[in-house]
């Protein structure tokens, strides 16, 4: 008995490490979105996508997407304008665990399985603004598909930061039916090469 009274207080008392620990990220990374309208864009454009690519008539789907190159462009240099902010950030603020699950203080205690979150973040603001340019001169509707895909990664990476990757994949199925690997898939091959590098390690500093 006694021990199962030692495990529950340990559980309890690791339930309130981890929820203070994903608190202080969550107030990070929302004082820096504060000063953007990421969201309201992000939403415009995913949800104005899947109405676009539903179009029968070609001309009406292509109207539509047509009147979304402010709010990309808006996108593009706000995620931008993100990483470069957060590029002022501690490096062990920054930090971001690999494991499946939250390791409150995983930065500090093993190190090695831990990413920067702000490398990751100038991946996403690359990988998006190189779809927005479109210098592979893609179609509007394989350009949409892509850029869809480049924002729920950057969605999907944010929620990472802040709560674990488990979480993140939740969220990205329960919000926009689809998986992560999926996602990772669909975003332009500069974008999924250096997201890998960056998940080996390859681009730690």
């Amino acid at each position: 008995m006694d021990t199962v009274i030692l495990l529950l207080i340990a559980a309890i008392a690791l339930h309130f490490v981890r929820a203070r620990y994903q608190r202080g990220r969550i107030i990070l990374l929302g004082h820096h979105l504060s000063s953007f309208q990421l969201e309201r864009h992000m939403e415009t454009l995913t949800e104005g996508y899947t109405r676009a690519i539903g179009e029968q008539d070609l001309s009406r789907q292509q109207q539509v997407l047509d009147m979304f190159a402010q709010t990309e462009n808006a996108v593009a240099t706000q995620i931008q304008s993100l990483a470069d902010a957060l590029q002022k950030e501690p490096a062990e603020n920054t930090r971001v665990g690999m494991l499946p699950f939250c390791v409150p203080y995983a930065e500090r205690i093993i190190p090695s399985m831990t990413r920067d979150f702000r490398q990751l973040l100038q991946i996403h603001a690359a990988g998006l603004r190189h779809v927005v340019d479109n210098p592979e001169q893609l179609d509007s509707k394989s350009r949409a598909y892509h850029l869809s895909a480049e924002l729920y990664l950057f969605q999907h990476s944010c929620h990472w930061f802040c709560k674990s990757k488990t979480v993140a994949d939740a969220r990205l199925l329960a919000r926009h039916k689809v998986t992560h690997q999926k996602v990772l898939e669909s975003v332009s091959a500069q974008t999924r090469h250096a997201y890998l590098r960056w998940q080996q390690g390859a681009s730690q500093q």
